[in-house]
């Protein structure tokens, strides 16, 4: 491979690779054709490994694994690398596939320092004009008596700036009383009017109320994201721009913050001088409005010809919402992101799906959404996992180029049957409801201890349950629950989890179980139940007095289910360590029947695996997590029951991140060791088991 060559395939195929920063300027005027005949030596339409030279790069533009890469294949990665890159996503970028790519790209992301000058500080920002939210125009020049202007944008769908809604208003109110004024800016088109107007009310927000749902004023700033703070002097010069401060981002809350961005840079400014942090990075829901600015300025620039052009503007060829993005929003998203549901903000029109794609786009593209963080099997192999929820690579391929497209619409005799979703029990009609027996009250920010409640039972008779479901009051705060069964005459919170698993969990995503036919978890006679609950406040105080619902067998099942435990108590985590590792072993003491499982740490874990050493020798890995979400406490389904022999041994490995580098690390300088509380940690491999009750049958495949 001649060197033009080389550098031409390293600028197509490296920004899969590496991280941003490190990835090589791809060039968009490349003569795509040129570049793919250059490789194919025969000229039979195909480019195989040998012909690239074996190339590094290869795998990543093979998409269908059949070790040839063919014209359209090319084309594909090269549209989805352009407007990835157009839209300014962060690093890890990750062809459909690539999910080793995507180990380094951070689930968890809080404010970074940036350099002012690249973000426009000290810069006179144009005189932008806007109407707010009660039909009253403005510009931004009529601030110019206030000693400094805040514009705020927020939204009242997206989780990181509903948090932050308490603290602008404390913000406004703390400084308002100095001459500072607030523009509170709303740049997602889909709120409800009547949704803005309650958070103005809840929140007491006194400035002015902009509901941006044209754009302008969110393009005129150049605005990333939901949750950015812009703060002007009197000369409309831009004096900070960035995070709140460092309490909520993606993926992680602290109790209180550690770095006060915005509180530092209006004292500055009163004082008459420059902010020591002038820019940050703002975490929150990534905004949509620069690929149009891109494209208005391509189009002014550019020929329409221009491949780059093109392919920033242009969706794959006879795709639009009704014939392909809606079926594929509706079988990946809408379980949660529908109205009333666990996701922040739904999914179920047009008009949402375009109000929300930046951040749709942007978790797709760090492969956080849908949430599902086993790693791959080998390539041509089915899933191991029942329940595997990452997206297939034609659908990721399709879905990420439309998102950075202009979004045709298409015919609406193409669309889907609309889905519906219900509030009722999923499982069906519970047999019985154990409900808390007080409301539980959460406040609105910060963090929360985790809440011990028991319920009794007044069974006189041992029963079997079929299937489960925990219903919270207050889905949007819980993060998940644990309950456990207490035998008559025990003591609750005297079974440690950590040793005994768990009786039933809930976590987002994962809040039902209907057992297959023949299976069973007991619950004895008289048992008490009880609930730990992780509630995570979101800027709005509220209560939850959650249920657990469970349907009964008509008779004893032929096989209990149990959920078994292997952990790591005697943790010990030195403070400032990035990259920490524990591990725990156990030998297996009779036959197991594997059907799922669930991996547990706290906000410091970093990756989970389930190792396993076969009494006649031979490892196996049962389970990777390499990036491991504190968020998403995922329950794995084995595709076919995993059959361990007894003599054999269990090894679970996790890593952990102590470092500062973690923005949900409550403390960096910390020795951090065992404990119940989200600021300690944990480390435990849960299992799922079956055993034969009182009459063996023949085998069930897990499900």
């Amino acid at each position: 491979m001649n060197r033009t060559i080389a550098i031409v395939a390293t600028s197509l195929c490296l920004p899969f690779c590496l991280p941003a920063e490190e990835a090589p300027k791809f060039r968009p005027d490349g003569d795509l054709a040129a570049i793919f005949k250059s490789f194919d030596k025969n000229g039979d339409g195909k480019v195989t490994k040998e012909e690239a030279g074996n190339a590094a790069w290869f795998d990543r533009i093979d998409l269908n694994r059949d070790a040839e890469i063919t014209r359209e294949e090319l084309a594909t990665v090269a549209k989805i690398y352009l407007a990835r890159r157009a839209g300014g996503l962060d690093g890890g970028l990750a062809v459909p596939g690539g999910a080793a790519a995507a180990v380094d790209v951070p689930l968890r992301q809080g404010p970074k320092i940036l350099k002012a000058a690249d973000q426009g500080v000290g810069r006179l920002l144009p005189d932008a004009k806007f109407t707010d939210i009660n039909g009253k125009s403005g510009k931004l020049s009529g601030f110019k008596s206030a000693p400094a202007l805040v514009i705020a944008f927020t939204t009242t769908s997206c989780p990181v700036t509903k948090k932050y809604a308490p603290t602008l208003a404390r913000l406004e109110k703390e400084f308002g009383a100095r001459g500072v004024k607030f523009l509170f800016v709303n740049p997602t088109a889909s709120d409800s009017r009547d949704s803005i107007k309650a958070a103005i009310k809840d929140h007491g927000f006194a400035g002015r109320y902009v509901h941006d749902r044209d754009g302008k004023l969110t393009a005129a700033l150049g605005a990333q994201t939901t949750a950015e703070i812009f703060v002007l002097d009197a000369a409309r010069t831009l004096v900070f721009r960035g995070a709140v401060d460092d309490q909520y981002g993606l993926g992680y809350s602290l109790d209180a913050p550690h770095e006060n961005y915005l509180r530092d840079a209006l004292a500055a400014v009163l004082a008459h001088e420059s902010p020591a942090i002038a820019a940050t990075a703002a975490p929150g829901c990534a905004l949509n409005v620069g690929d149009d600015v891109r494209r208005r300025t391509l189009d002014s620039q550019q020929s329409p010809a221009s491949t780059s052009n093109r392919l920033l503007t242009s969706a794959p060829t006879g795709i639009t919402y009704h014939n392909r993005i809606s079926r594929l929003i509706q079988n990946n998203c809408l379980e949660c992101h529908h109205a009333g549901g666990l996701g922040p903000f739904s999914l179920e029109t047009y008009a949402e799906v375009k109000a929300h794609a930046g951040m749709v786009r942007k978790q797709v593209d760090r492969e956080v959404m849908p949430p599902w963080f086993a790693a791959p099997g080998k390539a041509g192999e089915p899933s191991h996992w029942a329940n595997d929820r990452s997206l297939s690579e034609p659908d990721k391929r399709d879905l990420l180029a439309w998102l950075a497209s202009d979004k045709p619409l298409g015919n609406s005799a193409d669309a889907p049957l609309a889905k519906k979703f219900s509030s009722q029990w999923r499982i069906g009609e519970p047999d019985a409801v154990f409900q808390l027996p007080q409301p539980v009250a959460i406040k609105a920010e910060g963090t929360m201890p985790y809440q011990f409640v028991t319920v009794d039972t007044s069974f006189p008779e041992d029963r079997w349950v079929s299937a489960y479901e925990i219903i919270p009051t207050a889905r949007e705060v819980v993060h998940h629950v644990i309950t456990m069964v207490h035998a008559k005459g025990s003591t609750p919170g005297d079974q440690p989890e950590a040793t005994e698993g768990y009786w039933a969990a809930y976590v987002p995503g994962n809040s039902w179980r209907v057992m297959p036919a023949g299976f069973g978890k007991k619950l004895p006679a008289g048992a008490t139940i009880s609930f730990q609950i992780h509630y995570t406040p979101n800027g709005k105080a509220t209560t939850d007095q959650m249920r657990l619902g469970v349907k009964f067998a008509t008779k004893p099942p032929d096989y209990s289910v149990h959920v078994l435990a292997l952990p790591q108590i005697r943790l010990n985590i030195p403070p400032g360590e990035a990259n920490h590792v524990e591990t725990a072993e156990q030998r297996v003491p009779y036959n197991l029947n594997l059907t799922a499982f669930m991996a547990h740490t706290h906000v410091r874990g970093k990756s989970f695996k389930y190792e396993v050493t076969y009494p006649d020798g031979r490892h196996e890995t049962l389970l990777d997590i390499p990036r491991y979400d504190f968020n998403w406490q995922l329950r794995y389904e084995c595709a076919e029951t995993k059959r361990i022999p007894a003599g054999s041994l269990m090894k679970i490995t996790a890593t952990y991140d102590n470092s500062r580098e973690n923005p949900a690390n409550p403390d960096p300088t910390k020795t951090v060791r065992w404990g119940k509380q989200t600021s300690d940690e944990m480390m435990i491999g849960y299992m799922e088991c079956y055993t034969p009750n009182a009459k063996p049958a023949a085998p069930v495949a897990a499900r």
